[in-house]
């Protein structure tokens, strides 16, 4: 036997041996599974946990259970994603409930709309429907077991023989599997991982196989956390996903997650704290679910955790907003192989076929409660509806109203979310009065008293408190240098964060309305007819940045005021948009097309005539360029940073973006592009670009750049080693004895280094010794975040048109010191320490801190500028109070830079 043909030999062997161990590994000891219907190797040619399963594979097995088993398994496409992957669910009962599945849908709707529908009718309802559980896997791309879970979870509800339960499963239940939530992620983790591997797998966390390139397949095509965006909904994946679940209304909802790699299992009750919003049963059954968990794994013997960590606050999770619905929403999370095997810290190897085992018992434990508490989880929906009409019409807010308002977009948006998540709102077709006010017909009213209420002051209130005992033991924690068990952030309340003026009222509001649509944006129009000299856009509404981002791309001539000015008795803020017939010839058609599309109201003028401020040809009023702009990509910047910045400027102002791999920055020739966009990073842009790039940085804005630095970027542009801006990171505070309160600086006076001792001294109290442990230099402690209050200066550039208070959500330790005058200027900061906090919980010391430092700092630097934003204002793409001001920093800074053109 030749050298060549051993290795042949010896591979071939290997292969044959894993495989056998995959054949082997029973998921379901004892199993007999019935050989008509199509098993997972059959089909895709592995067994399930042999190898990591292609979205194309994944889709094309669901398909084939639903070509042999047509009427007991049906397919739904509900989304594509940015890649043009379709997204499916997957629809598994008994045959006689297929035969009826429009009519189960209905009584889930039913049920739903508990205020037409009445206790006798509901009974009926109940006892004769089936409940519907929804298991939804992988919307991480790169935790990777749930969908060879799901397949497996398919197979053996259709195919099993001698398990009792899949019977009664399918008569009692409808089950719904979600088997990939982000295919693109997917895909992605998948082609790095066999890129990856040798002859065999490895074991060892170090190995490249383990190791997945930036910016991994946790994320979907534009890096978002598709768990983050449940109501926000920025993401076709999402909002086709929340279709499809509000046509269903599942009483159980499973998330399965994987985790980190030394992890065992986790499932249910969650962490604290709870949202208050949640309904009492909810959490009670929670445990319903993880002790028939428990059950099973202790008859696998498999080790599980529960409690300690995912909490169930924030509503922004798959395993959260079900809930405000009425389902009981579970995250159920998985430690991760990483591949096909993985050696844990203490030396026990895990292999992938473990991992889909442990969502395999879940998912088939999780639908053997729910068809063994049919009725009391049917009950328990309607009741869940009942109560949330009763709670509406007897708490303290009863309604909400949100006028009619400068930035109408903004309230159109945030009516949309909502009516999109199952609410009821009108739309006032006359003025009334209520709250104590008069507001005018076009105002959205809110009524609390329907089934959708605890969702609507969810993400309504200004609001939302966390337990006091959980509040006071994350103080314990913190005074001791411990972490905090706080998972996410704290505030999410949408008239916050996308700068909507609400009005919370006591009592129902009685008036006609029509119903309110679900479209974000609402076309515009051109008020005025054919203009004769020029068309002006209001400043300071998403849409009409969004008109500005358009017309650019269209070649339109367009300037900008820095000043409000009047005009035929209007006043027309900083920012607004001038059109001039004489520079764009024949364009009336294009401008109405693009009010009609991108939702901005155009007045046409006949004169030019100003009554008050700059006129149209003043030194005041700029020219824009269609600037080309490009964002840093690739280590180290943080994938979830860079990805919402990039979609909030393509897709939600429909401008296209270069990304660049940020160590191209060191050296590439930048002069083709106006603005450059430093996201935030999780690693060190030191490191990446060191001197060598903030030197081809800084050439680059002195010769007509704009760089824009977004939250930790600023780490880098102003670090003092560099030189890029003159903005400083603050210390935390050290509050002396005698009450001096600034920020300790680092070093030990004349101590020498070399000295390795310290003069002695007795410590003779408690706060002697906490003197004594304190650091002589920290950082302030980080924050889960909040949203806070900033005030804009309007006179800048950069705050033309911007709201003259805004709400930007502080996360991590980062304090900035403001700017002095000759050096820049701080165009927005935040305000006094008593008015800081609009919403969440914000540790002490760093609201004392945080108040009156910059949010948004502008420096000139020759004939370009740093902009930098010490906090991230597109976090998750959800900050559209935020949305003109960074717009100004890309459109209206270019059109004041001066690069020689």
């Amino acid at each position: 036997m030749t050298h060549s043909t051993r290795l042949l030999f010896l591979l071939a062997l290997f292969v044959s041996l894993a495989a056998s161990a995959a054949d082997s590994f029973e998921f379901w000891p004892g199993a007999d599974y019935d050989p008509a219907v199509p098993s997972v190797e059959s089909v895709i040619g592995h067994t399930s946990g042999e190898r990591i399963t292609w979205y194309r594979d994944a889709i094309r097995y669901f398909e084939t259970l639903e070509t042999a088993l047509p009427d007991q398994v049906s397919v739904h496409r509900y989304a594509e994603s940015w890649e043009g992957r379709e997204l499916i669910y997957v629809v598994i009962s008994s045959a006689a409930n297929m035969a009826r599945i429009d009519e189960i849908k209905a009584g889930m709707q039913s049920l739903r709309d508990a205020g037409s529908t009445s206790q006798a009718e509901a009974d009926a309802l109940i006892e004769s429907l089936p409940a519907v559980t929804w298991l939804s896997y992988g919307v991480h791309g790169n935790e990777i077991s749930s969908t060879d879970a799901a397949m497996l979870t398919a197979y053996h509800l259709l195919a099993a023989r001698g398990d009792e339960r899949v019977g009664r499963i399918l008569d009692e239940t409808v089950v719904i599997i979600d088997p990939m939530q982000n295919p693109d992620g997917r895909d992605r983790f998948i082609h790095a991982f066999e890129m990856a591997e040798g002859l065999e797998p490895f074991a060892d966390r170090l190995a490249a196989e383990h190791d997945e390139p930036w910016p991994s397949g946790r994320v979907n095509h534009y890096l978002f956390d598709l768990n983050r965006d449940w109501f926000i909904q920025s993401q076709p994946e999402t909002r086709g996903r929340v279709d499809a679940i509000q046509e269903w209304y599942p009483v159980a909802f499973v998330d399965a997650h994987e985790m980190g790699s030394d992890s065992t299992y986790y499932f249910a009750p969650e962490a604290l704290p709870y949202n208050p919003h949640l309904a009492a049963d909810q959490r009670a059954s929670l445990e319903l679910f993880g002790r028939n968990n428990a059950r099973w794994f202790d008859h696998f013997g498999i080790d599980y955790f529960t409690r300690e960590v995912f909490d169930a606050f924030y509503p922004g999770y798959g395993a959260s907003w079900p809930s405000y619905f009425g389902s009981v929403a579970m995250t159920y999370e998985q430690g991760s192989a990483g591949g096909l095997i993985f050696r844990q810290y203490d030396g026990v190897e895990v292999s992938y076929a473990e991992t889909v085992r442990g969502h395999f018992v879940t998912s088939l434990a999780t639908t053997e409660t729910v068809a063994n508490n049919r009725e009391k989880f049917l009950k328990e929906f309607y009741d869940y509806q009942r109560s949330a009409i009763a709670e509406g019409g007897r708490e303290s807010i009863r309604a909400y109203v949100l006028p009619t308002q400068a930035d109408q977009a903004g309230a159109d948006k945030l009516a949309a979310l909502l009516v999109r998540q199952g609410a009821k709102i009108g739309i006032a077709t006359e003025g009334f009065r209520a709250c104590g006010e008069n507001f005018e017909a076009g105002s959205y009213v809110i009524n609390l008293n329907q089934p959708a209420k605890r969702l609507i002051r969810t993400l309504m209130d200004i609001d939302v408190p966390m337990d006091a005992e959980f509040v006071a033991e994350q103080e314990r924690r913190r005074a001791k240098d411990l972490p905090d068990d706080i998972y996410d952030v704290t505030a999410w309340s949408l008239p916050l964060m996308l700068n909507v003026e609400t009005v919370a009222c006591s009592r129902r509001i009685a008036v006609d309305t029509t119903p309110a649509g679900s479209e974000f944006v609402r076309p515009g129009e051109v008020r005025g007819g054919e203009a004769s000299v020029a068309y002006l856009v209001p400043w300071g509404e998403a849409t009409s940045a969004r008109f500005l981002a358009n017309a650019l791309k269209q070649g339109l001539a367009v300037k900008s005021t820095d000043r409000a000015f009047t005009h035929d008795g209007r006043r027309y803020a900083s920012g607004t948009l001038i059109i001039d017939v004489a520079d764009n010839p024949d364009s009336d058609a294009r401008i109405r097309h693009l009010a009609l599309t991108t939702g901005a109201n155009v007045v046409a003028v006949d004169d030019s005539w100003i009554s008050d401020g700059p006129n149209f040809g003043s030194g005041n009023v700029v020219r824009h360029n269609a600037p080309s702009v490009a964002i840093a990509w690739d280590r180290p910047t943080s994938a979830y940073s860079a990805g919402s910045t990039r979609f909030v400027i393509e897709r939600q102002f429909d401008y296209p973006v270069t990304p660049i791999r940020t160590e191209r920055l060191k050296t590439a020739d930048l002069r083709s592009y106006d603005v450059l966009i430093l996201p935030e990073s999780w690693g060190d842009y030191a490191e990446a670009l060191g001197e060598a790039g903030a030197a081809n940085l800084k050439r680059w804005v002195a010769e007509g750049g704009v760089l824009i630095a977004v939250g930790s970027a600023n780490r880098y542009v102003a670090d003092d080693k560099f030189e890029l801006a003159a903005l400083r990171r603050e210390d935390a505070v050290i509050e002396t004895e005698d009450d001096d309160k600034a920020a300790k600086t680092s070093g030990n006076g004349d101590e020498d280094d070399d000295v390795s001792t310290v003069e002695g001294r007795y410590l003779e109290s408690l706060d002697d010794y906490e003197a004594a442990i304190r650091p002589e230099r920290e950082s302030p402690d980080s924050v889960g975040g909040v949203l806070v209050r900033a005030t804009v200066d309007p006179d800048h550039w950069l705050g033309a048109g911007v709201a003259e208070t805004i709400n930007v959500l502080v996360r991590g330790p980062d304090i900035y010191a403001p700017i002095a005058r000759d050096k820049g200027t701080n165009v927005a900061r935040f305000v006094a320490a008593d008015e800081l906090l609009a919403s969440g919980y914000l540790w002490e010391e760093n609201r004392r801190q945080l108040a009156f430092k910059p949010f948004a700092v502008v420096e000139d630097s020759g004939r370009g500028f740093v902009v930098s934003f010490t906090q991230d204002p597109n976090v998750r793409a959800y900050l559209d109070g935020l949305n003109v001001i960074f717009m100004n920093a890309i459109f209206r800074g270019s059109a004041h830079a001066r690069p020689v053109r």
